[in-house]
């Protein structure tokens, strides 16, 4: 079975079941399964498709791009005999867009975003023997108002737009939890006092709970407590981490700040307890990372840090926006980290919870990045920011992601320059999204008409081609020049909106280059062409050159890591072969060396 990994690597138990596999399909084009009750066990679907993946890709067994809005899932599935008296949960990890689930014909949830998933519990909706489970997914493709990310409105990928994800595209599991169990945990880092604030919350409250956390580095235990439960809903204690007045980054040791060159993990064992008997057991990690501006530069977890990153689509040739195996998450990491790349934006996608995961344990930063609409509307709003709120959620944990990326480039925003509604939104999306979670740096709209934000984040492909001295050269001024930099000569929009300004954010090009090479398809395209490998190095290089040896811009990200469909722009190729050696793009990378150190 592909995909058979447990899903949530952040908040682990350990009796769980695997739904992902072959399912029952069919589209629903004429809108029957509602009033045909498809989800009754006496209904037969005509298809059968391989889950998490989407019916548009190999993987599916399907491999259909054509438009289908309404689409159905069943299966059946056995509770183990060892699950008896306990709570049974069903999680899903994603399903794009809006979904109404059965079980043993029952409604029993109804989820709307594309982006986070959901978990109900079905205990009540169980009977005696096998049981069935039914999915009914409604993704209007054509409708532009819904956050959709990369994803076509039209049948066939064209530009920078690809091929669709509809309905379940990420893991469908099981487990059982006692009455009283832990919902949520989340770990706070402090390094500047030696702390992690923890938080957790609860299905229920019971007289006598008790909460019990063990800390540890490395396998050295660092610190044992117990805490008695007050609240069912708000659990919150400061833990000192310390060990003998040593601090992480003590010279005799190893370092126990995370970081991409350091990504140092402490594991944490909790267990909850009621009247003295244990009714949950979860196990998580945390990181000591601290990320922050001063002084128009970024500091982690104390020291300048430059970025040096790349754009990830999060997409695969066979699976669209789903990975093909968790090997596949690690293999993109390594390969990045090979080229001299400490991070990736990941872009205009809610990435899988493994991929975090093992970001995380390799030692890769990440910008997390919500899918954008392309049009404003009122429901919109609200719609966008619910799933905000699930994304905090779920990823709040992760050392790795240091910056949350609101919008990009005006999406869902299309008049964010001038309208005051529009930049009402950025700015209260900046504001809301720091009232739950100030451990990170939030970007209000990447690339132009900026308004609060903390990066100031700038895209600029006018790089020129080797064959273009002229363009290249006033790549380079750009650069070096502060009114030019922050000018409007990138893409013919403002870097900040109007009523906004530069007022000392560090600067950051966070797009760039976008070298169209070793293409073969018709159609396909990128920022710039080369028609050697000496081309598209002397092109890179130029390109990188220019930023590191500026004083004004202190981190990029290139575009991109891989080709997607028609736009073969990629260091990668959509199968993640290599354009050229790896080591090649590494020194480049590493050659030219800004005046602030790396090493946190």
């Amino acid at each position: 079975m592909r995909r058979s990994e447990y899903p949530r690597p952040q908040f682990v138990r350990k009796e769980w079941l695997c739904l992902n596999g072959t399912w029952d399909f069919s589209f629903d084009d004429h809108n029957r399964a509602s009033s045909e009750h498809w989800e009754k066990d006496s209904w037969q679907l005509e298809q059968k498709i391989e889950v998490p993946f989407c019916f548009e890709s190999r993987l599916s067994g399907i491999q259909d791009t054509s438009i289908h809005d309404r689409i159905f899932y069943k299966r059946r599935f056995s509770i183990p005999d060892s699950w008896s008296g306990s709570r049974i949960l069903l999680h899903f990890e994603a399903v794009d867009y809006q979904c109404r689930v059965f079980v043993n014909e029952q409604l029993c949830a109804q989820h709307k975003g594309g982006n986070c998933g959901f978990s109900v519990d079905i205990t009540d909706c169980l009977r005696q023997g096998e049981q069935s489970l039914a999915v009914a997914v409604y993704d209007p493709a054509r409708d532009e108002t819904i956050p959709r990310g990369k994803q076509y409105w039209e049948e066939k990928s064209a530009s920078i737009w690809y091929t669709r994800t509809s309905g379940i595209w990420q893991s469908v599991w099981l487990e059982p939890v006692k009455d009283y169990h832990i919902t949520q945990v989340r770990f706070t880092p402090d390094i500047d006092h030696d702390t992690v604030l923890l938080e957790a919350d609860f299905s229920d409250f019971a007289q006598e709970m008790y909460l019990e956390a063990e800390i540890s580095f490395q396998g050295e235990l660092i610190c044992r407590d117990r805490f008695l439960v007050n609240n069912g809903h708000v659990f919150q204690r400061s833990i000192h981490l310390a060990k003998d007045h040593v601090l992480y980054r003590d010279v005799h040791g190893p370092c126990r700040y995370w970081s991409p060159e350091h990504p140092a993990l402490y594991d944490v064992k909790l267990r909850l307890k009621v009247s003295g008997q244990e009714t949950d057991r979860v196990d998580s990690y945390f990181g000591m990372r601290k990320i922050h501006t001063e002084n128009g530069i970024t500091y982690l977890n104390n020291r300048p840090y430059y970025f040096k990153m790349v754009l990830d689509q999060g997409y695969w040739k066979d699976g669209i926006l789903t990975a093909p195996s968790d090997e596949d998450f690690k293999t993109d990491i390594r390969l990045m980290k090979e080229m001299g790349f400490n991070g990736c934006r990941k872009h205009q996608k809610v990435e899988d919870a493994r991929f975090l995961y093992h970001a995380d344990t390799m030692g890769l930063l990440v910008w997390g990045e919500m899918a954008a609409p392309c049009l404003y509307t009122e429901q919109g709003v609200c719609d966008y920011a619910a799933e905000w709120f699930e994304i905090i959620k779920r990823d709040y944990n992760h050392p790795s992601i240091v910056t949350w990326v609101l919008f990009n480039e005006s999406w869902g925003l299309p008049n964010l320059g001038l309208d005051i509604r529009q930049q009402a939104q950025s700015t209260g999306m900046y504001y809301l999204v720091k009232s739950l979670d100030s451990t990170r740096l939030v970007i209000s709209n990447d690339g132009w008409e900026m308004t609060r934000s903390d990066i100031c984040a700038i895209h600029n492909y006018n790089h020129g081609s080797c064959s273009e001295p002229e363009k290249q050269e006033f790549f380079r001024e750009t650069v070096q020049n502060r009114a030019i930099l922050l000018s409007c000569t990138h893409a013919g929009r403002s870097v900040y909106a109007e009523g906004y300004s530069y007022t000392g954010q560090p600067i950051l090009i966070t797009e760039c280059g976008g070298i169209n090479y070793r293409s073969t398809q018709t159609g396909c395209w990128g920022y710039t062409s080369a028609d050697s490998e000496g081309d598209f190095l002397g092109q890179y290089e130029h390109v990188i050159r220019s930023i590191l040896q500026s004083d004004l811009v202190y981190g990029f990200c290139y575009t991109q890591l891989t080709d997607v469909e028609q736009e073969t722009n990629g260091l990668l190729t959509y199968e993640r072969a290599p354009k050229c050696e790896l080591s090649k793009i590494r020194k480049i990378n590493e050659t030219y060396r800004h005046n602030i150190s790396i090493d946190a």
